[in-house]
């Protein structure tokens, strides 16, 4: 078992110093808390569990495409289709695009 001492983080070998803390000021533990929600993926009905930070940027996501998250996540499920094949794991993807979505609205801020 590790733990963690002052603001290191464990590594092999000892514990290394981090210069950005991961638990920022004002952390919100609730953001890590998985929620499933009942959605329509073109035309079917699905439930989708995911983390609560990544259904609130699916709603920016949405909000800035005006129109639904279902109908984004439709769109989402669509295109992975069309243009791979399918994945296995969706809700991990769903996870890639809207991590994706925040580095590239960083990016942009720079």
């Amino acid at each position: 078992m590790s733990r963690a001492v002052g603001n290191g983080i464990m590594e092999t070998g000892g514990f290394h110093r981090t210069e950005a803390d991961p638990f920022a000021k004002g952390f919100d533990m609730g953001l890590a808390k998985p929620l499933s929600r009942s959605v329509r993926l073109n035309g079917f009905s699905t439930c989708l569990r995911l983390e609560q930070i990544y259904w609130n940027i699916l709603t920016e996501i949405a909000r800035i495409n005006a129109c639904s998250v279902s109908a984004l996540l439709s769109y989402v499920d669509r295109e992975v289709h069309l243009r791979y094949g399918g994945v296995k794991n969706f809700s991990g993807l769903v996870r890639v695009v809207c991590v994706v979505h925040v580095l590239k609205a960083r990016a942009n801020l720079d």
